[in-house]
């Protein structure tokens, strides 16, 4: 994961107006909240493929996003991975706005990639780089059964062939709106994982919500750096 170079950098690969940038990283670098760097000084990125929607309108996808808790043994292509971090984290204009509005444009989300059958990816645990459009592998290691173990025995999240999983740094928001950052960074997850569900009933694909889960378990499962907070894990794969 790559570290907070400049006060105008919250996420890799991400600007945001100097402003909020410089205040949110301020409170971040005081509180140590910098993404760790990865063993050997920063993992390599690895490119995505680039986004070429899904031939449904929104209303279709809309009508077909169902829960879907059973999923075959069929493996992710990474055409699909590509769409479904793009539509949670993605950067759609202006090299800096995403998918998923933010208050404050502050932009506290990260997305990590859990994958065990993904076409292209050695097994493992993913980060995203919206800015880039790749991912960075991680320290992170999940089998199935301690994924399984962490989300409480619901054995789809171990089952499907990969998880997203929504992260968060409330520090970041916190710096500029104070108590109001749990419910702001809330409703800002709940964007995400709504775009996810969308974009893959829109592919063809299943997934559902989960917020039961052991936080301290799954972080530690991530190796996830200080101040970064599990939010939502989202198994996704085709149903079975």
């Amino acid at each position: 994961m790559s570290r907070l170079t400049n006060p105008r950098t919250l996420l890799a690969g991400t600007t945001v107006p100097d402003r909020r940038g410089a205040l949110a990283a301020g409170v971040a670098l005081s509180l140590g909240l910098v993404p760790a760097a990865a063993p050997g000084g920063g993992a390599p990125s690895i490119p995505l493929t680039p986004v070429q929607g899904a031939p449904h309108t929104l209303q279709a996808a809309m009508a077909a996003r169902r829960s879907v808790r059973r999923y075959s043994s069929a493996p992710l292509s990474l055409q699909c991975a590509s769409e479904l971090l793009w539509a949670g984290q993605g950067v759609s204009s202006d090299g800096r706005r995403r998918t998923v509005p933010s208050a404050g444009g502050l932009y506290p989300l990260e997305l990590y990639l859990l994958a065990r059958r993904v076409q292209g990816l050695s097994a493992g645990v993913y980060h995203y780089q919206p800015g880039t459009h790749t991912i960075e592998a991680t320290p992170g290691h999940v089998t199935p059964e301690r994924l399984t173990h962490a989300a409480v025995g619901q054995a789809m999240v171990g089952a499907a062939p990969a998880v997203l999983a929504i992260l968060a740094r409330h520090a970041f928001t916190a710096a500029k709106y104070g108590v109001r950052a749990e419910r702001y960074v809330s409703i800002e997850a709940g964007a995400a994982a709504q775009n996810i569900a969308l974009k893959a009933a829109a592919l063809g694909l299943g997934t559902v919500v989960v917020g039961g889960f052991d936080e301290d378990e799954v972080t530690q499962l991530l190796r996830l750096p200080p101040g970064l907070r599990p939010l939502v894990l989202m198994p996704v794969g085709t149903p079975a």
